[in-house]
């Protein structure tokens, strides 16, 4: 199993130490440096810096919103990115939400499975370097009836196949993923409840023909935090996945919500929402199950956390990536290298 790194949003007033995260992960050894974006920093120039700071780890997005870009465009920012940095680049793609979609970005939210299944058909074709021809309901290029004309991508990526990651959560959106990706990027994953993701995605890898042992990244994202007071370790955690649980989406449509209540925590999943939308930032937090966070986490010392990271691997998690908790850089710092060791005494390097 490799560990990768998730800086998460850029621009929250830890950029340096961001930087300084990135190289240290990239001198320890880490596989993947993630980055993401939501309505503040882009994560296409985050990569760009990070990738000219580093030079073996591989850079990728964590995620690029579907709506905020033409597939065509994602196609030539994944082959700039790729060149830039020597082949280091992985393309990670999500739908996002429908409140960032319709509210940020102008984009109606709907059928979001289907537009991404021809996102990614474009996308391929164009990094094929083929002549763009598509006819779909989303898009329709070259569009019929103008001076449009079928062009192909100039930039010569340093591989043939940059690897293509989707973010999903929902069964159905987890079989697709299967189906058409490289790998899957995952967030609040369980080792003892694995099933409700790797089901799903090993049926989309059967339709493919494949299997998820036959070169599928199963690469969930879990925040670490290193200490001997596992209660003090899970309560650092609490506001994040309360963010997450209560507020990332709309009552009526919250995959995050979705996936505590499909993992036994209904009540919970209610109250930590009906909390969160009420503006009860503190009850929401107070009302997230320590349960819920010890188990999609990884927290306490570097023995604990070892054999945390040896149940994931026995789930079958191939790049396990470490959202480093605190608030200092030395605090991320030792995270990152708790991180290695944890790994070495489980005798996963």
């Amino acid at each position: 199993m490799r560990l990768g790194i998730n800086l998460g949003y850029w621009g929250l007033g830890m950029d340096a130490d961001n930087t300084a995260v990135a190289q240290e992960a990239d001198r320890l050894g880490y596989s993947v440096c993630w980055a993401a974006e939501a309505y503040g920093s882009d994560a296409a120039t985050v990569l760009s810096y990070v990738a000219a700071k580093t030079e073996r780890i591989d850079v990728g997005s964590a995620i690029f919103q579907i709506p905020a870009r033409t597939p065509a465009m994602t196609a030539m920012t994944a082959a700039t990115l790729d060149t830039l940095s020597g082949g280091r680049f992985r393309l990670g793609l999500g739908v996002s939400g429908p409140q960032v979609s319709e509210g940020w970005y102008g984009v109606k939210f709907d059928k979001p499975l289907a537009r991404t299944r021809e996102y990614v058909e474009i996308i391929r074709k164009a990094m094929s370097r083929e002549r763009l021809v598509h006819e779909g309901v989303n898009w329709t290029l070259p569009l019929p009836g103008g001076p449009g004309k079928p062009i192909k991508l100039t930039v010569h990526p340093v591989r043939e196949h940059i690897p293509l990651y989707i973010a999903a959560i929902g069964p159905k959106n987890l079989e697709q993923t299967g189906e058409i990706a490289d790998g899957w990027l995952g967030i609040f994953f369980s080792p003892e409840h694995a099933a409700l993701s790797l089901d799903p995605l090993r049926a989309g890898r059967a339709k493919a023909g494949q299997t998820l042992a036959e070169g599928f990244d199963l690469c969930p994202t879990v925040t670490i935090a290193v200490g001997d007071d596992i209660k003090a370790g899970v309560d650092s955690q609490r506001s994040y996945a309360a963010l997450y649980i209560g507020g990332m989406g709309s009552r009526e449509k919250n995959f995050y919500n979705q996936l505590a209540r499909r993992m036994g925590y209904e009540q919970a999943a209610d109250e930590i929402q009906e909390k969160y939308l009420a503006r009860d930032y503190e009850g929401a937090a107070a009302a997230v199950p320590h349960d819920l966070i010890d188990a999609t986490s990884l927290v306490g010392d570097t023995a604990r956390i070892a054999d945390r990271m040896q149940a994931y691997a026995d789930a079958g998690v191939t790049t396990l990536t470490l959202a480093p908790a605190g608030f200092t850089l030395e605090e991320r710092i030792r995270a990152l290298r708790t991180g290695v060791e944890a790994l070495e005494r489980a005798g996963l390097a």
